[in-house]
């Protein structure tokens, strides 16, 4: 590392929840590799998840059965008998003649093209109604869906109840959730942070993929019509796909600052972390929190991806097996003889911050983010195929990583944390990829980790699943291994790449350098460098010496306790998520506006107004 004037971004919060629990303090990623783990450390991670699950006591046969990918819960609806509508063709009831008795209330006003309504009384309260001979008739019934698998949120962990919920659809409520996890993972004060910088040196980048389609969001107003229902007045709102960011800007954060909510299909998370870490990089921004959130456990929405025949099906899971019952822990199988990917809920929240402030604050450092690469597969024949752009994104963050820290760390201490999404076109194209970047960069046996075989894909928030993990693989030295295989597939190239079947134990020293990956359905491919705390700290000691990294390290010691003692709160079930609805609104009425300046009430400092942006003068 040679150029100490660039801003690093670094990693000073995290926080969030899968299917494998609650991303702070590492305890989804501990739930990952639960049997690697020392007594105290195993004993620790049951209890925090039983107590998210709203168990009594310490119960790890429910904690192991209620947590990672299973058989869908009837709590989002009953998989063996989902909702839906069938079309029945023409059938003469009775004598030839469709009639029916229908209350005026209930009565469409007009009529259908050749219906006839005859009132049965004065008041016009029952109709007979006639329809003609060709009408259809569309009969509520359930069905078993064809898909039974899913990553869950932990059995009994629902996000609503732990605060004032009501019409939210799920996908915010783990907004919410997310994001206070991981503010209140810094161990400082937001009111602090605010004080030391402008309202516009914050940013906040969120959103989802599939919007929210439950029947608080986009879902619910789409089907009014079809149900004979009016849809409500924030179905819509509550539906676009910026809302977790909004969401946070207007109820966690009260922040005035930039915002977006960036798509990219299953590399999203990682277009918004591109953002937080360009704004920092290029100094506009001093903060900014990244992530999304996303909750597709809907039937319409497994329908789709099961029509796209991208899901591991009940049937082709069975006929895999060989066996007359599927095996739902094992739905998903990255890199091994599998059959679709798993639809999985996820909400991932990370605090991107400037080293300047983050030595100013004494803030906590798990991890930095030096780049993030995005690039487009050009010309293609099909749109959800994969292509050349993931060759590009994977050799400049490795490319990256080589130049700042040297060819030795990149061969031996990186490991690689997979798209990996179960499919079997993925598992050939994304390992060939590997391959041939391990081969031109020298890596012989590359770790490489696969978390959508706990937790399922999530869609929008992915590659924060996969950015979690590896902080906790930065803290522990595990990198998770593929236990849901039984083997790697004959047609994956693995000469260079070291994916196991059960954990890495590599250690810490030998986990320096993550490189998340991303392929996205239309060519949406993206792969980030994330590099540990110790690489990290040793950029920081040599930008700012010795005298001034003893000084921050030792304001370090106050802000870790402070984290410890939410994480100590949070793994006995206390989230008490930040939900500021309605609170500390900004008085207009008080906002001073000068020629230089403008200046809002609340925040210690003005937003400067004469910025040229680095053009100098025309």
């Amino acid at each position: 590392m040679t150029n100490h004037s660039s801003v690093l971004p670094l990693i000073v919060g995290f926080g969030g929840f899968n299917a494998a629990g609650r991303s702070s303090g590492h305890q989804a990623y501990s739930r990952m590799v639960l049997e690697s783990l020392g007594v105290n450390e195993r004993n620790q991670t049951i209890a925090g998840l039983s107590a998210l699950m709203g168990l009594k006591g310490a119960d790890e046969e429910a904690v192991l059965s209620g947590t990672l990918v299973r058989r869908l819960e009837t709590r989002f609806f009953d998989p063996e008998a989902a909702p839906g509508v069938k079309k029945l063709a023409p059938v003469d009831a009775v004598k030839g003649v469709n009639q029916y008795l229908v209350s005026g209330k209930e009565l469409p006003n007009p009529l259908p093209a050749g219906w006839t309504a005859e009132p049965l009384d004065e008041g016009g309260k029952q109709f007979r109604v006639t329809l003609p001979q060709e009408q259809a008739v569309f009969v509520e019934h359930n069905t078993p869906m064809a898909v039974q698998a899913a990553g869950q949120l932990p059995t009994g962990f629902e996000p609503g109840d732990h605060y004032r919920s009501q019409h939210h659809p799920r996908g915010l409520q783990m907004s919410i959730l997310g994001a206070s996890d991981a503010v209140k993972s810094m161990g400082l004060a937001w009111s602090e942070i605010v004080q030391l910088v402008t309202p516009d040196q914050i940013a906040v980048y969120s959103s989802s993929v599939m919007s929210q389609l439950d029947a608080t969001g986009f879902g619910g107003m789409m089907q009014a019509r079809q149900r004979g229902v009016r849809p409500t007045s924030k179905q819509l709102a509550m539906g676009l796909n910026t809302m977790p960011a909004d969401f946070i800007n207007a109820y966690v954060l009260g922040s005035l600052g930039a915002t977006a909510g960036i798509a990219g299909a299953c590399a999203t998370f990682l277009y918004n972390l591109r953002q937080g870490v360009e704004d920092i990089r290029s100094g506009r921004r001093k903060v900014v929190i990244v992530g999304s959130a996303e909750a597709p456990i809907v039937p319409e929405v497994m329908d789709g991806y099961a029509a796209m025949s991208a899901l591991a099906t009940d049937a082709n899971l069975m006929k895999l097996d060989g066996v007359a019952t599927p095996d739902y822990r094992r739905a998903s199988r990255p890199f091994g003889d599998n059959c679709g990917f798993t639809l999985a809920e996820s909400s991932q929240y990370v605090v991107l911050m400037a080293d300047d402030l983050a030595l100013e604050l004494g803030a906590q450092v798990f991890g930095a983010v030096p780049g993030v690469y995005v690039n487009a597969d050009g010309y293609k024949k099909s749109i959800s195929a994969p292509g050349a752009g993931n060759y590009i994104t994977m050799a400049k963050a490795v490319g990256l990583a080589q130049t700042l820290v040297g060819e030795q760390v990149v061969k031996h201490q990186s490991f690689v944390q997979a798209h990996g999404s179960s499919t079997p076109q993925n598992r050939v194209t994304e390992s060939r990829i590997f391959d041939r970047v391990a081969e031109a960069f020298g890596i012989e046996s590359w770790p490489v980790a696969a978390v959508k075989s706990y937790v399922g894909h999530s869609l929008g928030p992915a590659s924060g699943d996969q950015l979690a993990t590896s902080l906790g693989i930065f803290a522990k030295g595990i990198v998770p291994g593929v236990k849901t295989i039984a083997k790697v597939a004959d047609d994956v190239f693995a000469q260079r790449l070291s994916i196991g079947l059960s954990d890495q134990n590599v250690g810490v020293d030998n986990c320096s350098v993550a490189f998340l990956n991303s392929k996205g359905f239309g060519g949406n491919n993206a792969t980030a460098t994330v590099f540990s705390p110790s690489i990290a700290n040793g950029y920081l000691l040599k930008k700012y010496g010795k005298e001034r990294f003893a000084a921050y390290s030792s304001a370090q010691e106050k802000t870790t306790a402070a984290a410890q003692s939410y994480l100590d709160e949070a793994d006995k079930g206390a989230l008490n998520p930040i939900y500021e609805f309605g609170n500390n609104i900004v008085d207009e009425e008080k906002i001073q506006i000068q020629r230089d300046s403008i200046r809002i009430p609340g925040f210690e400092f003005e937003i400067p107004l004469l910025n040229d942006e680095g053009y100098g003068e025309f």
